[in-house]
């Protein structure tokens, strides 16, 4: 595994939540693209940041297909973790109404509509801090089970995970497991208290290590600053294996959040991010995930011209509004563009 993991083990937390302390003690590792480097991509005049994100994007990609998955939440609500941008979280006065973990066929009709209308990636969703051994996980493996056998891609997402439920996960077809970083280790404590940056880097870890791909990226709009968003590619550069799935997410604010009054994320840096995501990680699938709906079509193509080749389809995102499908089937036909198959 990635050095990265050992000098974060070898550090106190407070270190660790120090943007400065982040850059010194990760310049010695080779496979960690530089901050100068990141820098120099991410400022260039947009004009030659998309020329390079498209170069980029050709040589790995066909540049007319887009990945369509669908996420669904199959466990609502009451979620120990304080997440300053999430309406599942227990500490936040939201509007969201707690349920409990979906039934098994209930799961699998909606990975069979989801297929049926494109999508060739399936994730789900448990609003838990961490995995629990007993009968709700096994539940959960029996859905990857039966999603697998639908010849989807098959993604989950359900906090922190021990080894051995790894490797159940991987036994039962899971294709790939998401943990977002969801910002830079200096910014990360202004958003989270309840789970530190060294958690997640764990979790991120025994997912690889058991032979599962990693889906890992971020949100923008949470108050960071530009070099927030470095700070972020790097650690995601310092991954080992990079991530083949990087989410980039623009904050949806939701009232009673924290976050409710977050402004939203400029257009341009956006756009600046996708593509310099996609110079970054070239064989990786970037996916435009939420916030779309506070984009015009515009802006989403830029984005794909930037580099992003997924989208999450379907007129909910957890518990976030999503474009309806019918509005992306029209956007991609408009684009010369076409869903990418299995």
């Amino acid at each position: 595994m990635s050095k990265v993991f050992d000098l974060l083990r070898e550090k106190d937390d407070k270190i660790l939540r120090s943007g400065s302390a982040f850059r010194v003690y990760f310049s010695d590792v080779a496979m960690m693209t530089s901050i100068d480097r990141i820098a120099q991509i991410y400022h260039q005049p947009l004009p030659d940041l998309l020329f390079e994100a498209q170069k980029t994007h050709r040589q790995h990609h066909d540049p007319r297909a887009i990945q369509l998955c669908t996420l669904g939440n199959i466990k609502t609500g009451a979620c120990p973790e304080d997440c300053g941008y999430c309406s599942q979280s227990v500490h936040h006065q939201t509007e969201l109404q707690p349920e409990p973990l979906m039934k098994i066929d209930e799961v699998v009709a909606e990975a069979k509509m989801a297929k049926a209308a494109g999508s060739t990636r399936f994730c789900m969703g448990a609003a838990w801090r961490e995995v629990r051994d007993g009968a709700a996980f096994d539940r959960v493996l029996e859905m990857v089970r039966q999603v697998a056998a639908l010849d989807l891609e098959v993604c989950c997402t359900l906090g922190m995970l021990k080894p051995h439920q790894a490797k159940q996960l991987k036994e039962a077809g899971l294709t790939a497991y998401n943990h977002n970083l969801d910002t830079s280790p200096s910014y990360y404590s202004k958003v989270i208290t309840t789970r530190t940056y060294q958690d997640r880097l764990e979790t991120i870890r025994t997912v690889s290590e058991a032979g599962i791909s990693v889906c890992c990226g971020g949100i923008l709009g949470m108050g960071e600053s530009t070099q927030d968003r470095l700070d972020f590619l790097a650690a995601l550069s310092g991954l080992d294996p990079v991530p083949e799935s990087i989410p980039i997410n623009c904050l949806i604010p939701i009232v009673g959040t924290p976050l409710e009054n977050a402004p939203p994320v400029d257009p341009i840096d956006l756009v600046r991010v996708i593509a310099t995501t996609r110079i970054l990680f070239p064989r990786s699938m970037v996916r435009l995930t939420a916030g779309r709906t506070q984009m015009s079509d515009e802006l989403q193509a830029l984005c794909f011209m930037a580099g992003a080749n997924s989208i999450f389809t379907g007129s909910v995102l957890l518990t976030a509004p999503n474009p309806e499908r019918s509005h992306d089937e029209a956007l991609l036909d408009r684009l010369g563009m076409v869903p990418k198959p299995l």
